[in-house]
């Protein structure tokens, strides 16, 4: 271990007096107000009505139970001049106000992170332990991890900790901010050494932090959240697993529990549908029992793809080539390795050196590339170019590897080896838009056929950025530009974009309605710079800087075939079926001839099987229906005597009748054409 292991003892004193604490803090902080309390405020609705009130005194909640107690009763948070609030926060001054609902995203993250701090709670009352940090998850739900000593929990723990929950909830505890100073705070956690770790380094000396308490729980947090704990309705525990302090194996060892929460019970049983149907629908599930793909710890984090599988990867990687070719793309290939300078001069040393694969080569240390933008610089600068060659296009399907921690690898969504549908533009600034436009329009065409819905958000200039803020004005206007015209609704998030230069992030959602990222559209100003890219312009200047639009779609074809395992529940469209047909003879006699049609078949390039078991007829029909095979081909005397086959398919016991081979193989090239 890096430092002795913190004690648990007196952790109950520790509670009773960051209570107490907080306690004589809040009284410091309301003398402080002096004469500020009570004077008149304006709050101005999103209708543009008024309502009147009392700085340091009327707080949201007032104000939504000035319009509807039913209104007061659904709100989750509110929003004061733009920015997230408490419900229960008094109000300092003039402002506009807006009430949000379960429905807006934000207050979704809001319930789950307050739900964060119920279970934080729940699990001091359970261990006795120091906890560490909740955050709500991207996907949904919460966790809290915490240290716990020789305690673990496990799937028995549940219940106590639900029990606990329930107990919190029904309390009704009020959610109480309270601003304090970084040495406040220290004194507040001084016997909680993660806290301390978090708030020494994210809080900067001579500024304010705020803590948050609900019942005996005290927590360092920017919230906001609920107005009580009484909001949370239904609480479930989902899974637990034991973690890593800031995720070092060399740190403590610590418990992390996750769970879910919801305003009404009808989106608890609605969500525990769901979360059964991705239990069956599970990319590894389906891999072994289609026999796609499998690991191994002799290659953990990398994927081993089955001939099956291997069918899977080949149909998504010819659709997005057959788009290329449309597009204006040019396949490349670079190597695997790399000198650190490469890594030193694109930034990724300094930044991202952890995460790669280092090796001692001729006594200089390499490193397998993860990411091919950096070689793909090498290549655009490798001669001179002018401004008549740009857009230049480079697409790259190269091996990608990193260095993953082996905790956080999960199936094929997570994996240290791996191939992206990559692409790097190299355009002037006067064609950002309109090649950002070619690459939504190729997104959307791309994602249409897959079933997949999108949204779009445009992530603007973060605090801290590299460039000039004109270059970034400009660019985030194309960006906007483009998004405007292609017509789809996009939303912004102010600050959320890449030091580098601002983005385009796309969510998709799956059958499951769950939410993934796999495209994105970045433009980087930076890189151009750091490998010193020019071309010459129509007056013979050139000291023009291009400027790099990364581009992926799939992002990389693991995690993308994961998605679309899931989304399909292994039930794959014909297009891209690594099991196309079964052809099932009624009797020996009709071997020579199902053998005729499979090499028919076989030769117009159909994934095709012959079933010559001594099975029953149903049988065989039947077991092809479960392994997933979209057409099932009956060939008897008369087929054999038709040249034809009795067409039945995968997800129906009826019969399609007597088709010619001619007619079926019109039928199989149709459907891979309109990609069904």
């Amino acid at each position: 271990m890096s430092s002795p292991q913190p004690s648990l003892d007196g952790v109950d004193k520790y509670y009773e007096r960051r209570n107490k604490l907080f306690d004589e803090l809040k009284e410091k902080r309301k003398q402080e107000l002096g004469d500020a309390v009570g004077k008149p405020i304006v709050i101005t609705l999103p209708d543009g009505s008024s309502r009147d009130g009392k700085a340091y005194e009327t707080t949201p909640y007032d104000i939504a139970m000035s319009i509807s107690q039913g209104l007061a009763q659904n709100v989750v948070v509110a929003k004061v001049n733009d920015q997230l609030f408490d419900l229960g926060r008094p109000l300092e001054g003039d402002c506009k106000l807006e009430l949000l609902k379960w429905d807006a995203k934000e207050a979704q993250e809001v319930y789950w992170h307050s739900t964060s701090h119920v279970l934080g709670e729940a699990l001091e009352d359970v261990y006795k332990c120091l906890l560490c940090k909740g955050p709500p998850l991207e996907d949904g739900g919460f966790y809290y991890e915490a240290f716990m000593g020789e305690k673990s929990v496990s799937e028995g723990d549940y219940n106590k900790i639900k029990e606990a929950a329930s107990k919190i909830m029904k309390e009704k505890q009020k959610f109480e901010r309270l601003l304090v100073t970084k040495e406040e705070a220290l004194e507040l956690f001084k016997d909680n050494k993660f806290k301390c770790e978090i708030l020494s380094e994210k809080v900067k000396e001579g500024t304010l932090c705020t803590v948050y308490r609900c019942g005996r729980l005290v927590d360092p947090c920017k919230g906001p959240h609920l107005l009580d704990t009484s909001r949370v309705k239904t609480f479930e525990v989902t899974k637990n697993s034991s973690s890593y302090w800031r995720a070092n194996a060399n740190n403590e060892t610590l418990q992390r529990v996750y769970g879910i929460s919801f305003p009404d019970k009808k989106q608890m049983e609605e969500w525990k549908h769901l979360m059964e149907e991705a239990k069956k629908r599970d990319h590894r599930v389906i891999g072994k029992d289609q026999d796609l793909w499998f690991f191994h710890p002799y290659a953990p984090g990398c994927v081993f793809f089955l001939p099956h599988g291997q069918r899977l990867f080949n149909s998504v990687q010819t659709l997005i080539r057959q788009e290329y070719w449309k597009r204006g793309y040019s396949e490349v290939q670079t190597p695997n390795l790399f000198h650190c300078d490469l890594w030193k001069t694109s930034g990724h040393w300094d930044k991202y050196a952890e995460n790669m694969f280092v090796l001692e080569v001729d006594k200089c240390q390499h490193a397998l590339k993860p990411m091919n933008c950096p070689s793909h610089c090498l290549m655009f600068k490798h001669k001179a170019r002018s401004y008549r060659e740009l857009p230049i296009r480079f697409a790259d399907f190269g091996v990608l590897h990193r260095n993953e921690l082996k905790g956080a690898l999960t199936g094929m969504t997570r994996v240290r080896k791996f191939q992206q549908d990559d692409a790097h533009i190299f355009c002037r600034p006067d064609q950002i838009k309109s090649e950002i436009m070619s690459a939504l329009s190729m997104m959307q065409d791309i994602y249409k056929i897959f079933g997949f819905s999108f949204k779009l958000f445009l992530s603007t200039r973060p605090e801290k950025y590299l460039g000039e803020i004109e270059q970034w004005n400009e660019a985030e206007k194309q960006l906007q530009e483009a998004l405007d015209q292609f017509g789809h609704p996009w939303e912004k998030n102010e600050g959320d974009g890449a030091f580098y230069g601002p983005k385009i992030d796309i969510l998709i959602s799956d059958a499951l309605k769950r939410e993934h990222q796999c495209a994105t559209v970045q433009l980087d100003f930076q890189l151009p710079i750091r490998f010193d890219l020019t071309y010459v312009d129509e007056n013979m200047n050139d000291t023009n800087r291009p400027v790099i639009i990364h581009r992926a779609i799939y992002g990389s074809f693991e995690r993308f075939l994961a998605i679309c395992t899931e989304h399909y529940g292994g039930k794959w469209p014909f297009w891209m079926s690594p099991r196309q047909v079964m052809i099932v003879p009624v009797s020996k006699k009709i071997y020579d001839y199902a053998e005729k049609v499979s090499k028919i078949l076989h030769d117009a390039k159909y994934y095709v099987d012959v079933d010559l078991s001594n099975a029953r007829l149903d049988k065989k029909i039947r077991n092809a229906q479960l392994s997933q095979y979209n057409y099932i081909l009956v060939v008897g005397p008369k087929e054999e005597e038709s040249n034809s086959v009795n067409v039945r398919v995968r997800d129906s016991d009826k019969e399609l009748g007597v088709k010619t081979i001619e007619e079926l193989l019109q039928n199989f090239e149709q459907q891979k054409k309109e990609f069904k």
